[in-house]
């Protein structure tokens, strides 16, 4: 197996000083792959020169990556502190965050994450592949009374050593502005939607400004995408000739261009895959080859505005269509 020295994958420095690697593998493909052959995708990117590994317990696989952790400890290849672990509440326990992330922590049979998201800003239940139309009853819109208090536990994780940061994901501007003004942790970070075609140029901007560092999901267009998430007029960043063009001059992958698009940019990036050969030219690709100061250029210029993960599977009863769950009327419940 190739191997990348993990010292040459490039970092960001948050606002406390603590250092993240700008590429981590992502682990949500409980759509599409086992829970045990996403484990062992953990271990083999770990052994390949991956320290950023990005986990949620609705992926519904940390147990059986808590035991690819355990092995590669014990085999003596990557000590704890060596390693950058994510994981995130889900939507139904913003009144359990403790309860929540003490599980995953057992589950991923680890002492501390080094960092924990709100994964979504909604409280919800909703049961793994439902139907996009289907409304739960305990749905419900961004309430910041009810999210700071869920907030408000995040911050005693940091305060008991649970967890060594926090941060937000699928938040906006509006939302953002709101949690800055009124938290006690600023979040070190939002995880969101970012891609060549999905650039969120206003909202990135706004987090930069703010100290708030920011990871892209979906980094290549998640091509993988539940099928819940596919719409008629979504686009595919890695047909686009801009980026074919770019990977033909590198003679690498279009998924390797938008990869180190993104590096470039300034954020960190957390593609997923299963297979090894991917993993590595993901890996590699960020360490080494630039992109033009005109091919950045023009690769800020195919942003499409075509968001894949809409997350229609959140709505409540009253909403009038996903567009409500990101302010895009420019109505928030506050």
């Amino acid at each position: 197996m190739q191997t990348i020295n993990p010292t040459s994958v490039p970092f960001r420095t948050l606002y406390n000083g603590a250092k993240i690697p700008v590429i981590g593998l992502g682990t949500f493909g409980s759509d599409n792959y086992s829970a045990e052959t996403i484990a062992q995708a953990v271990k083999t990117a770990i052994k390949m020169g991956y320290r950023h590994i990005d986990c949620a317990s609705v992926y519904c696989n940390e147990k059986e990556i808590g035991a690819a952790l355990a092995e590669v400890f014990a085999e003596g290849i990557v000590k704890r502190e060596e390693l950058w672990i994510t994981s995130k509440v889900w939507n139904d326990k913003h009144d359990a965050v403790v309860e929540s992330c003490k599980q995953s922590l057992a589950d991923l049979q680890l002492d501390y994450l080094d960092l924990y998201l709100v994964h979504w800003p909604f409280p919800n239940y909703h049961a793994p592949k439902c139907d996009v139309t289907a409304r739960q009853p305990n749905s419900g819109p961004y309430i910041h009374e009810n999210f700071m208090n869920t907030w408000g536990q995040m911050e005693s994780l940091v305060e008991s050593g649970l967890v060594k940061n926090i941060g937000t994901s699928n938040v906006t501007i509006a939302k953002m502005k709101l949690i800055l003004r009124d938290c006690k942790i600023k979040p070190v970070l939002n995880e969101m939607e970012i891609h060549p075609h999905f650039q969120q140029t206003e909202l990135y901007t706004f987090m930069k400004d703010n100290g708030v560092e920011v990871i892209g999901y979906s980094p290549i267009g998640s091509p993988g995408r539940p099928e819940r998430d596919r719409t008629s007029d979504d686009t595919v960043d890695m047909e686009d000739p801009i980026v074919v063009a770019i990977a033909e001059r590198l003679n690498v992958h279009p998924a390797v261009v938008c990869l180190k698009w993104a590096v470039q940019r300034g954020q960190i990036t957390i593609p997923f895959s299963v297979k090894t050969d991917k993993m590595f030219n993901n890996l590699k690709g960020v360490t080494e080859g630039l992109l033009t100061e005109a091919e950045m250029e023009a690769v800020s210029k195919i942003d499409k505005n075509c968001r894949l993960i809409k997350g229609q599977v959140f709505l409540w009863e009253s909403a009038k269509g996903w567009e409500d769950l990101w302010d895009l009327d420019g109505v928030i419940a506050v």
